[in-house]
């Protein structure tokens, strides 16, 4: 599994989980700068199947906290911080649910909900992949590849290409995407993330279609989860369904902001998150 490391190599951890699509880079200069104040450790982790990640489809969501684990033993990291970007709530949220003697507490920006199970959250444009699962879980080898080779085609066009689709969004990830750090951070983490393969995406799409391995209920490590009540891709009440359903969850409300919102904020996630109690 390849990373990203920023801040200071002996200071407290944070491990940052990417959205879908994204990869190790997907962290907001923001959060870089503070980590190097503060010497703070940000860890970014490809998913498999991005970077330079080897592929492999878990079972489901739950079952790569065993990746998690080897990672932390590898870096030694006794106990870290989780974050979860969009499709990296999932995934953050399960290192909750598995290992909460390690797990001080987890962060989530406009995480995705479950479609399966007895926390399922009907709607959205996820529903789209659950109708599309039985051919995607099909092809989505065939299809990562082409996706990789189009990525690899378009390369010396991307500045263009997220112009175009900065255009295309609501107010607030427009915003976002104009500022320049921003725009430098997605194609940076796009064009090395997807340089040897984009599989990862798929992958997370098939996961999300199923039951992910563990229940809300399970997570017991405090969750604190921010979203833009304007969000076009994981709606607002997805995201209130999955904090109404938490043991111990805070609902942060981005006001006006749409599906990156947190990522505009990104000093006052990783603050937030530092401010928990260490675990035990």
């Amino acid at each position: 599994m390849s990373f990203a490391e920023y801040g200071s190599p002996r200071g407290p951890a944070l491990v940052w989980m990417h959205g879908t699509p994204g990869a190790r880079r997907q962290i907001p200069l923001e959060a870089r700068a503070l980590a190097e104040r503060e010497g703070l450790r940000i860890i970014g982790i490809d998913r498999p199947g991005i970077g330079s990640s080897t592929p492999f489809l878990y079972p489901d969501v739950l079952d790569w906290t065993e990746d998690l684990e080897l990672v932390l033993d590898a870096l030694a990291v006794d106990e870290a911080r989780i974050i979860g970007l969009s499709g990296g709530g999932p995934y953050a949220l399960a290192a909750g649910a598995a290992l909460p003697e390690r797990v001080v507490g987890v962060g989530v920006l406009g995480g995705v909900a479950p479609t399966a199970g007895v926390d399922a959250a009907d709607g959205g444009p996820i529903q789209l992949a659950v109708r599309l699962a039985p051919a995607l879980d099909l092809a989505r080898v065939p299809l990562g590849v082409g996706l990789t080779q189009a990525i690899r085609l378009v390369r010396p066009l991307a500045g263009p290409a997220l112009d175009l689709y900065a255009a295309f969004q609501p107010a607030g990830d427009k915003n976002l995407l104009a500022r320049p750090e921003f725009k430098a951070m997605f194609l940076d983490d796009l064009l090395n993330g997807s340089r040897f393969q984009t599989l990862a995406p798929l992958n997370d799409l098939v996961l999300f279609t199923r039951p992910w391995g563990f229940d809300l209920a399970d997570v017991v490590v405090p969750v604190r989860w921010w979203h833009g009540d304007a969000d076009h891709i994981v709606p607002f009440r997805h995201g209130r369904h999955v904090v109404d359903r938490l043991p111990n969850a805070v609902l942060t409300v981005i006001d006006g902001e749409s599906h990156l919102g947190g990522l505009g904020i990104a000093e006052e996630v990783v603050t937030t998150l530092m401010g928990l109690p260490a675990a035990g």
